[in-house]
C-alpha cells in the first residue's frame, strides 16, 4: 500500500510519516508539500488557482504510485472535494471524518465548537459540520472560534506558545460545548494538555484510517 499526502503546513509531512508507520506497517508514503495553497486560501481565498493546483498535486501523487491521497489541509478542503470528483483514485478531505464523528458524539440538539487558528479554515470546517449536521434529526448547533494570536506563534516557531494557546481555548470551550473539534492538523499536539471533560476531536488519526480504508488497507489498522 502507498498513501500520497498534500500538505500546506511542512512540519506535518514527517508526522504523518510516522503516524502511518505506525498506523499501517509496510505502507509506503510519498509526500507534496505546497505552503503556497494555504498561503493563496489566506490572502484572497480558495480560488481557481488553489483548485487547479490541489488537482496537479493529486495527479502527480498518483502518478508516483499512491494507492489513495490524503489532503491535510483543512482551509482548502473544498478545493479537495473538487479534485476528488475528478481524480482517478480516492482523495480524502482531512475533517471529513472528524465532522461526522462530531455530529455523531454531540447528539441530538448538541453544541459542538470548532477552533482554528485560522480564519481562512472556520468557512470549509463550518460548511462541512453544517453539512453533516444537516441529515441529523435534530442537528446540533455549531460555533466558531478563532484562537487569537496562537498562527502567529506557530509562524515564528514557538510551537509551546501555540500548544499552549490552544489548550487554553479548548478549557474555556468546554464550560459550554459537549464536543470540541481542533479544526487544523496542527493543533492536534495541543489536545491531550487540556484535560477537559468533554470529546476534543482532531483530524489526523480519523483522516489516517480513512485513507487507509480508502487505499484497500484495514481500517482497523490505522485506528
Amino acid at each position: 500500500m502507498r498513501i500520497g499526502f498534500l500538505h500546506t503546513v511542512p512540519a506535518l509531512a514527517p508526522r504523518f510519516n510516522a503516524d502511518l508507520a505506525s498506523a499501517a506497517p509496510g505502507a509506503t508514503a510519498v509526500h507534496v508539500v505546497d505552503a503556497e495553497l494555504l498561503a493563496t486560501a489566506i490572502r484572497w481565498g480558495v480560488d481557481d488557482t488553489v483548485d487547479a493546483a490541489v488537482e496537479k498535486h493529486i495527479a502527480h501523487l498518483a502518478e508516483e504510485g499512491a494507492d489513495a491521497v490524503l489532503v491535510t489541509c483543512s482551509s482548502i478542503g473544498e478545493s479537495v472535494e473538487k479534485a476528488a470528483a475528478r481524480a482517478a483514485l480516492p482523495v480524502v478531505r482531512v475533517d471529513a471524518r472528524m465532522a461526522a464523528d462530531a455530529i455523531a458524539a454531540a447528539g441530538p440538539g448538541g453544541r459542538i465548537a470548532v477552533l482554528a487558528t485560522l480564519a481562512a479554515t472556520l468557512g470549509p470546517t463550518g460548511r462541512i459540520l453544517e453539512r453533516a449536521a444537516a441529515e441529523a434529526e435534530q442537528p446540533p448547533v455549531v460555533t466558531a472560534t478563532v484562537v487569537p494570536d496562537a498562527a502567529d506563534a506557530r509562524s515564528a516557531g514557538d510551537t509551546a506558545r501555540h500548544d499552549r494557546l490552544v489548550a487554553d481555548a479548548v478549557r474555556a470551550a468546554a464550560a459550554e460545548a459537549d464536543v470540541i473539534v481542533l479544526a487544523q492538523a496542527s493543533m492536534a499536539t495541543a489536545a491531550d494538555d487540556a484535560h477537559v471533560d468533554v470529546p476534543v476531536l482532531t483530524s489526523p488519526a480519523s483522516a489516517l484510517a480513512a485513507v487507509v480504508e480508502a487505499a484497500g488497507g484495514s481500517p482497523e489498522a490505522a485506528r
